[in-house]
């Protein structure tokens, strides 16, 4: 039986990932980017969209664990630490803490979560610009199976 070296066995592996199969590990991170609070922290870190007073969306930056929560409206505390942990663990995004009084504890997109800043950006305004069509079909489908 031939030897493999590590490199080898991690471009195998990569070949096997198959999100279709129910064991792929590929399906976590699929669930974990698809959910509303990771896809709208990874948008307001990329700078996606105008911040309150700004006319433009600017380049990525770094976020303050306050400004992030008032610029995610409806976000509970919770639910937005247990996001930012989850991102800082899959490696999306870095969390820097600045011992000031108080502290300062800021949050910012690693190479891994810029990549896929196009794609968030993309899948946000795809759902801004086509909301009212879906609200209209919910509507006939609705009406249709009462």
């Amino acid at each position: 039986m031939p030897t493999t070296t590590a490199a080898q066995q991690r471009a195998q592996a990569k070949m096997e990932y198959d999100a279709f199969l129910a064991g792929c590990p590929s399906r976590r991170l699929l669930d974990r980017i698809s959910d509303k609070w990771v896809s709208l922290i990874l948008a307001a870190l990329g700078s996606d969209g105008p911040r309150p007073g700004e006319v433009c969306a600017g380049e990525p930056r770094p976020m303050r664990y306050s400004e992030l929560s008032r610029r995610l409206a409806g976000v509970s505390q919770k639910m937005l630490t247990q996001t930012l942990r989850s991102l800082e663990r899959d490696g999306l995004i870095t969390r820097t803490v600045t011992p000031t009084v108080p502290v300062t504890v800021t949050y910012e997109l690693t190479d891994l979560g810029l990549s896929l800043r196009d794609l968030m950006h993309g899948i946000k305004a795809w759902a801004e610009t086509h909301m009212d069509e879906v609200l209209a079909n919910r509507e006939q489908y609705d009406t249709r199976t009462s």
